[in-house]
């Protein structure tokens, strides 16, 4: 089963989000990724002719990020044509307007603020995993 793909540099919220997740027994792999640069290699890299991974079923990405930010990975995702229909959350703790606009006018699925509550927090990252993973119809099966 392909992996959820988690970029997150902050790792107190990287740890929280991969708690979460295997809280929800959810059966996919957790993929991370501590910046943009490493989350493009992830996605794009390649040995040859082959890609290095197989395409995530999810990516959970942050905004803030070192090297490259949240929104140039977004939209070099929403670029190629390997991942164009990729399902992509911010999860974030950015409360700017221009950020959420961006994000939209960029493509990505969902944007969501990171609650500040621990429980809080583990809770929306088990309802986002849940949603995406079971509810939600994918292009890819």
């Amino acid at each position: 089963m392909n992996a959820i793909l988690i970029v997150e540099d902050n790792p107190s919220d990287l740890k929280l989000m991969q708690r979460a997740l295997r809280k929800s027994n959810l059966s996919n792999d957790l993929a991370t990724a501590i910046d943009g640069e490493i989350a493009l290699d992830y996605l794009f890299g390649t040995d040859g002719d082959e890609y290095r991974h197989p395409l995530p079923v999810l990516v959970l990405l942050d905004l803030k990020l070192p090297k490259v930010d949240g929104l140039e990975v977004l939209e070099q995702i929403r670029k190629h044509e390997r991942t164009q229909m990729l399902p992509v959350v911010i999860l974030t703790s950015s409360k700017e307007q221009e950020d959420i606009v961006k994000s939209y006018r960029l493509g990505v699925n969902s944007y969501i603020r990171k609650p500040v509550d621990f429980n809080q927090f583990v809770e929306a990252v088990q309802h986002l995993g849940l949603y995406w993973l079971v509810l939600n119809e994918s292009p890819f099966q």
